[in-house]
């Protein structure tokens, strides 16, 4: 399992040439689509990442900052009732290479309860059986940790976690409301949460991430565009 604390930035001159390129891959994200249901999404081979997590946990914050789109992720005025799969495209216009996959949050408790276990079970359905799924990236505000829903929402794609067929990454959203020593305590224990599907065939990753002080954008666009170029990884 891996960690990392460093904070890259698009705007400092001195990232290293893969977060240059994995930035530059990033910022070329636009929307393609919105689905309600798996059989509206679009049929191919092209490796989709998701972006799930608990309303308010940040995660259109983050693909926003990712994009340096505003607004390319709509984060609504009452959290809980975006109830789509939003998809983006990434790579060149005419021949995009992945897609991310905006999940809709959840743990909203207003939210009317028969809407939120139809689209509860549209996600859970997503992660179990999407052929496309390449990897997750789970946003979990690094001051509240894994919660109930959290983890519930990792039984969902653990089996293909831990065999290696979907890759993880738990990004700690909201860092820089930590101290330097909450922030090392909110690792550990997130590395220990995740810690059994940390099999030999497994990718599983955590970063720290704060959007307005771009802690982890640079180890975050690294991870992402590594999972859609393995091949460009290799030595």
């Amino acid at each position: 399992m891996t960690a990392s604390t460093r904070a890259p930035s698009a705007t400092v001159p001195n990232v290293s040439p893969a977060t240059r390129t994995a930035l530059a891959w990033a910022h070329g994200a636009r929307f393609l689509t919105t689905a309600s249901q798996l059989d509206q999404l679009p049929a191919g081979d092209l490796p989709e990442f998701a972006f799930v997590g608990r309303s308010n946990a940040g995660k259109s914050t983050a693909i926003n900052a990712l994009a340096q789109r505003r607004q390319l992720a709509f984060a609504s005025k009452t959290p809980g009732r975006t109830q789509h799969i939003n998809l983006f495209a990434l790579g060149p216009k005419d021949s995009p290479d992945a897609y991310w996959a905006d999940l809709p949050g959840y743990g909203y408790a207003t939210v009317e309860r028969t809407a939120k276990l139809r689209w509860q079970q549209v996600m859970a359905d997503y992660l179990k059986v999407r052929r496309n799924l390449g990897g997750v990236v789970l946003l979990v505000d690094s001051r509240l940790g894994f919660t109930l829903l959290d983890r519930q929402l990792l039984e969902f794609v653990a089996p293909r976690v831990v065999t290696g067929e979907v890759k993880l990454l738990a990004v700690l959203t909201k860092a820089d409301k930590l101290s330097k020593k909450e922030q090392a305590a909110a690792l550990a224990v997130a590395q220990e949460s995740l810690a059994d599907l940390a099999t030999e065939a497994a990718d599983v990753g955590v970063l720290l991430f704060s959007a307005p002080k771009q802690i982890g954008l640079g180890d975050l666009a690294e991870a992402v565009w590594g999972w859609a170029h393995p091949d460009a990884l290799q030595p």
